[in-house]
């Protein structure tokens, strides 16, 4: 007799769930967050929009999931290739050097085509949406700004930064720059700007010789 090996349904699940986040990021910077329904969702990634509904109660919880998966793909490929980004600071005792490094990558990822437009509507829409603005910052944003604030004590600690500097206060110094000039597209964001940003903040942050 011959045996017939049953379907992997987690990943079938897998490879919807995944079909479902690229769906939703490309229609969010194609026709923006408020013109993205589950209906145009479901269509775009192949399932039924009761597939979504299974697995979530909002389309903005589908972009959130989407951009935290999307996140971890980066940080792996990061990891695989040596590199870092805003999904890890090192700390290699050279403030300046893990700053550049973090800060060069940022802009990539700012500027890179595949992410930029998504990111910037689901920026916008969270401006104007409290709710998706409260999950933006606990979800996204806050686990990125924490990475700043340990390698900030840790050059404290080292002596490298004063103590009386409030890494929280410190960190908008380095990240507000890069926001401000993607948002607005006033001059081009690019590594020699995210050098410089790095140099000036620390000539305030750093111990007197």
């Amino acid at each position: 007799m011959s045996s017939h090996k049953a379907p992997d349904s987690s990943r079938r699940s897998d490879r919807s769930r995944r079909a479902i986040h690229d769906a939703a990021l490309a229609l969010v910077g194609e026709v923006g967050y408020a013109r993205t329904t589950i209906e145009g969702i479901a269509a775009r990634a192949g399932v039924g929009k009761q597939t979504i509904y299974r697995w979530w109660p909002s389309k903005a919880a589908v972009l959130m999931e989407a951009f935290l998966d999307m996140g971890a793909r980066q940080a792996a490929d990061a990891d695989a290739t040596g590199g870092g980004g805003e999904h890890g600071i090192p700390d290699t005792g050279d403030l300046a050097a893990d700053l550049k490094a973090v800060l060069r990558a940022t802009v990539d990822e700012l500027n890179d085509p595949a992410t930029e437009a998504p990111t910037r509507a689901l920026t916008a829409e969270a401006v104007i949406d409290p709710a998706l603005g409260a999950q933006f910052v606990e979800n996204l944003l806050e686990p990125q700004l924490q990475l700043y604030v340990t390698r900030l004590r840790s050059a404290q600690e080292a002596g490298e930064v004063r103590a009386d500097v409030d890494p929280r206060v410190a960190l908008e110094l380095l990240i507000a720059p890069l926001a401000h000039r993607w948002l607005l597209r006033t001059l081009p964001l690019t590594h020699a700007y995210a050098d410089a940003v790095v140099d000036h903040t620390l000539r305030g942050l750093s111990v007197g010789p």
